[in-house]
């Protein structure tokens, strides 16, 4: 059966605000069909037939397993005389919750495959009470993120409460004495005391949303946070009080000795510390102002002086600032031009991760008396490629200068290149290990990461200039950076690769429909792609904010003129592409590559492989090494192939 045969084709059209919008793959949008379930055993089928014809596949699931094996550790979080992190040993599935007391061994609290030995159970959340004696924490399975809420009792491991259902991952804020807390279900926060029915459970507030929740150690001031919105609830009186809400600027704080310390991009893009009275949390005393080239990402005490976290044109630092005047008093050491994870802090130390392009994470120790950082605990060494990293810079349409970390093997002459991205949320992209790259790397292609706008790697105003009516420029910046790597001799069209998933498959798929023959191959995992219908599915209506409502004729328009399924043209030679999908995929809903996929094999003339390569019981976030590993070998695999990487 010929590739453009396998999809039914309908001619259905819809007229939206005088647009006609033609959808002739809706059917595949009910994924429990009949029909749909058919095409899918196909795409199967197909998948599994091209995939057993890739030279490097086995080789690649090899590379990327020993390049894995590096473990995981994470920094330790304080409560009482008990610190608490994660470490994952090399082969093992998923992380382990350790505990210890300030002068004891480490002992296993919770192992997620203990729970369930199949290795679908992910520890989605944790949290310690403030004394350490409790533990929240949120389980779920195949990466769902549809998280079940439980409490144990830290010293005996035996449980106390749950399940509760409904939690989503959410954050939980405990109440002095560990026997309440604060936690969000079903987008409402609710005041819980461990051990009696959730229906006994008291709404603090009438909002909903998806909501931040941090509590002061005295109980008193509950901090909700959602997205450009900021509020303080008095947990004594109910009282509700407006911190920050608007559309101009996002804002986070904490609290400590009676003050609110918040952390701002309002009339700062890059961001400033305020600091206010919770009495009247509104009226703001600018602390430390906006450093012209760093974004804040991260606040934290430490014995009297603020600890702020910034990210340099994507390289992380860590400055120490007088708790009362703002002063920088210090530059915290730190080991390289890499990514560091969020600061935790006692007394007069504090310890952070840190990676990059060829660090495996590792966490380490920083004494405000020496001045002195060192390795608290890494992982196990192992053998790494010799890779060389630069930064470049190319030129998108509008003049703007758009940074890109380039990772290859000493050599020169163009090669086979993957050009990954992402480009949304205001989430930046740091240099960080990964076994997926090493694997290309070391084999002899090459690995760049675009900084595009609509990340958040040089502040808010970045973000903004890529969201809503301006999404269009970060499909302009990344096209750019690929003409750019093909100029300066990196790689060619016929050896280009591109990558990305969630937001990041919307920016590929983008970029293939705008300019199909400046690539030879695209992966997009868990993509976003029908932006017309995407609010009807998952988390659709939450991100609205980010790229518009197709119920506004303004915002159709925009959302019209990038719709990568709405883009796609008969007669055009794309790519090759290989879509991945996760039937349990709470977040971004698999009907957007299978749409996607059909569209595009009914379109093509290229005689280059459309295919859709779906797990049925895995969700949008992790589920197991395993299976990962699997994933990006598949990936790496496709990608070679079509890119001319020639793999013994």
């Amino acid at each position: 059966m010929p590739v453009r045969d396998l999809a039914e084709r309908l001619p259905l059209v819809d007229d939206l605000h005088g647009h006609r919008v033609p959808d002739p793959y809706r059917w595949l949008e009910d994924g429990a069909s009949t029909q749909t379930r058919s095409w899918l055993d196909g795409e199967d089928g197909r998948w599994r037939t091209h995939a057993a014809t890739l030279p490097a596949r086995r080789r690649l699931h090899q590379d990327v397993r020993r390049l894995s094996a590096t473990g995981v550790v994470t920094a330790p979080r304080w409560r009482g005389d008990r610190q608490f992190f994660l470490r994952q040993e090399p082969g093992q599935e998923h992380p382990v919750l350790y505990v210890s007391e300030s002068d004891g061994a480490p002992r296993v609290l919770l192992d997620p495959m203990a729970l369930d030995s199949d290795g679908l159970v992910v520890l989605d959340a944790w949290h310690p009470s403030h004394d350490g004696a409790r533990l929240a924490f949120q389980i779920s399975r195949g990466g769902t993120e549809n998280s079940v809420l439980h409490v144990l009792d830290v010293e005996s491991g035996e449980p106390l409460d749950g399940p509760v259902r409904g939690c989503r991952s959410t954050p939980v804020a405990w109440l002095p004495g560990a026997r309440d807390f604060c936690y969000v279900r079903e987008q409402r926060v609710w005041l819980h005391r461990v051990g009696t029915p959730v229906g006994q459970d008291v709404a603090v507030t009438g909002r909903t949303g998806s909501f931040g929740l941090e509590i002061d150690e005295g109980g008193r001031w509950l901090i909700l946070s959602e997205g450009t919105g900021l509020w303080l609830v008095d947990l004594g009186t109910g009282a509700l009080r407006t911190v920050h809400e608007g559309p101009d600027g996002r804002a986070a704080a904490m609290m400590h000795k009676d003050l609110l310390y918040i952390v701002t991009d309002q009339d700062a893009p890059r961001g400033r510390v305020c600091v206010a009275d919770p009495s009247a949390p509104s009226q703001w005393r600018e602390l430390i102002p906006e450093d012209p080239a760093a974004v804040i990402s991260g606040l934290a005490v430490l014995d009297g002086m603020l600890v702020v976290s910034r990210i340099r044109h994507a390289i992380g630092e860590v400055s120490l600032h007088d708790l009362g005047t703002g002063d920088r008093v210090a530059e915290v050491p730190v080991p390289g031009a890499g990514s560091l994870g969020s600061v935790s802090t006692r007394g007069r130390e504090a310890w952070f991760s840190y990676t990059d392009s060829v660090t495996p994470g590792a966490v380490h120790r920083y004494d405000a008396e020496t001045h002195q950082t060192t390795l608290w605990a890494g992982p196990p060494g192992i053998a790494v490629p010799e890779v060389t990293s630069r930064q470049v810079t190319a030129t998108s349409p509008d003049g703007t200068p758009i940074r890109v970390v380039v990772l290859a093997k000493p050599g020169s002459g163009p090669r086979p290149t993957i050009l990954y991205g992402y480009g949304g949320f205001g989430i930046p992209l740091t240099p960080s290990y990964s076994s997926y790259i090493l694997a290309w790397v070391e084999a002899g292609g090459v690995f760049a990461s675009a900084q595009v706008r609509g990340g958040g790697e040089e502040g808010e105003q970045w973000h903004r200039d890529g969201m809503l009516d301006r999404k269009q420029n970060v499909f302009d910046d990344f096209v750019a950076v690929a003409e750019h790597l093909i100029a300066e001799g990196w790689t060619t069209p016929a050896q280009l690769g591109i990558c990305g998933e969630s937001n990041g498959g919307l920016l590929v798929a983008g970029a293939l429909t705008q300019r199909p023959e400046l690539f030879a191959a695209a992966v997009c995992s868990a993509p976003l792609l029908d932006m017309v219908r995407y609010e009807q599915f998952g988390l659709g209506p939450q991100w609205r904010e980010e790229y518009g409502t197709a119920e506004d004729p303004e915002h159709l328009a925009w959302l019209l003129g990038y719709s990568p399924y709405h883009r796609v043209r008969e007669g055009v030679a794309y790519p090759a592409v290989l879509f991945t999908t996760f039937g349990g995929d709470t977040r971004v809903d698999p009907m957007h590559a299978r749409k996607m996929c059909a569209a595009l094999q009914w379109a093509t003339t290229s005689g280059r492989p459309v295919l859709l390569r779906h797990e049925p019981d895995v969700g949008h976030g992790a589920s197991s090494a395993t299976r990962a590993i699997q994933l990006a070998g598949d990936m790496l695999a496709f990608l070679a192939a079509h890119t001319g990487l020639d793999i013994p």
